[in-house]
C-alpha cells in the first residue's frame, strides 16, 4: 500500500493505493468510499481483493484529509467533486466503486454528474430520507438525534441514533412517545465531554440524509448501478431507504450479508462478516 495526498484549493485529500497503478490485470481500480468514515473502515474489505488494485480515501474533513474551505458540512455534490478529482488524478480510467451509507449517497451524486468516471457502482444502503413515504416523520426522528446530541453529548446522541436506526417500519407516534434511550444500556458513556463536532450526530450530516438523487441522470448514465441492502436491515430506516432508492431506478435491491456495516471486521464493536461481504461484492462486480 502507498499513501498519497491530492492537494486542491479546498482540501488536501489523503488516499491509499493497494496494488499497482495502472492496474496490471486490465480491470478498473476498485474505489471504496464511506461517509462519515475514513479509509480505515475498509481495511477488512480491501483485504478480500488481493488480486485487484483497491483505492481508499478520507473524505474532506475526516481522518487525514484537511479542509481549507472554511466549512464543516458534508454536501454530497461537493464530496462527489472530490471523488471526481481523485479519479482524474489516479489517471487509470473509470473505476468500479463501492460506496456505503453516506458514501453511497456521494457515489450516486458522482454518477449523476460524471457518469464516465464509474463502470459499476454498488451503492450500499444510502440513507436517503426524502424517498420514504414517511419522509417528514423520518426527518423529525433524525432531528431528534441531533437534539439529543446537542443537549447531552455523544452518548445521548448515539443512543438516540441507535434507537432511530433500529426502529422497524415507519416512524409513527409510538416511536416519538418512547422515553429517551439510556446510553448506558448500549454500553456508552453517560458523561458529556462538551464537544459538538461529531460528523454523524451533528448537523454536519444533514445534507447527506436530506439529499435527493437525480434519478433521470442516473437512469441515463452509462454506469451500471447496483443498489445493495443488508440482509439484517429488514424494515429499519436504511433498509427502507435502500428499497426506495432501488425502486426509483426500476430495480430490486441486491441483498448483501450482515448489517449496515457488514464489511467491517473484528476490531469494530459491531463487527460484520467481511469475508462473506467481499465474496458477494466480487460476485456483483464480476457479473457486470
Amino acid at each position: 500500500m502507498t499513501t498519497h495526498t491530492l492537494v486542491t484549493p479546498e482540501v488536501d485529500l489523503a488516499y491509499d493505493v493497494h496494488g499497482p497503478l495502472p492496474t496490471t490485470d486490465g480491470r478498473p481500480p476498485l474505489l471504496m468510499i464511506g461517509q462519515p468514515m475514513d479509509a480505515g473502515g475498509f481495511t477488512e474489505l480491501a483485504a478480500q481483493f488481493p488480486d485487484r488494485t483497491v483505492i481508499t480515501y478520507d473524505p474532506r474533513g475526516l481522518g487525514r484529509s484537511v479542509r481549507k474551505d472554511g466549512r464543516t458540512d458534508s454536501v454530497p455534490q461537493v464530496q462527489a467533486g472530490d471523488v471526481h478529482a481523485l479519479i482524474v488524478a489516479l489517471g487509470a480510467g473509470p473505476v468500479d466503486l463501492f460506496g456505503s451509507s453516506g458514501g453511497a449517497v456521494t457515489a450516486l451524486a458522482l454518477v449523476a454528474a460524471h457518469p464516465d468516471d464509474v463502470v459499476t457502482l454498488v451503492a450500499h444502503e444510502p440513507p436517503l430520507l426524502p424517498l420514504l413515504p414517511d419522509a417528514a416523520a423520518a426527518a423529525r426522528a433524525n432531528a431528534g438525534v441531533r437534539e439529543a446530541y446537542e443537549a447531552k453529548g455523544a452518548g445521548a446522541g448515539m443512543a438516540a441514533f441507535i434507537a432511530m436506526t433500529s426502529w422497524p417500519g415507519e416512524f409513527t407516534e409510538a416511536f416519538f412517545a418512547q422515553p429517551a434511550p439510556d446510553p448506558a444500556a448500549f454500553g456508552m458513556p453517560t458523561d458529556d465531554d462538551g464537544t459538538r463536532d461529531d460528523p454523524l450526530l451533528s448537523d454536519r450530516s444533514a445534507a447527506v440524509t436530506s439529499y435527493r438523487p437525480d434519478f433521470i441522470a442516473l437512469a441515463a448514465a452509462s454506469t451500471r448501478v447496483v443498489i445493495a441492502v443488508a440482509e439484517e436491515s429488514g424494515e429499519t430506516m436504511t433498509g427502507r431507504t435502500t428499497a426506495a432508492t432501488a425502486a426509483a431506478l426500476g430495480q430490486q435491491a441486491t441483498v448483501f450479508p450482515s448489517h449496515h456495516g457488514g464489511f467491517t471486521g473484528g476490531d469494530n464493536p459491531y463487527a460484520g462478516k467481511p469475508e462473506e461481504f467481499g465474496r458477494k461484492l466480487r460476485e456483483v462486480l464480476d457479473a457486470g
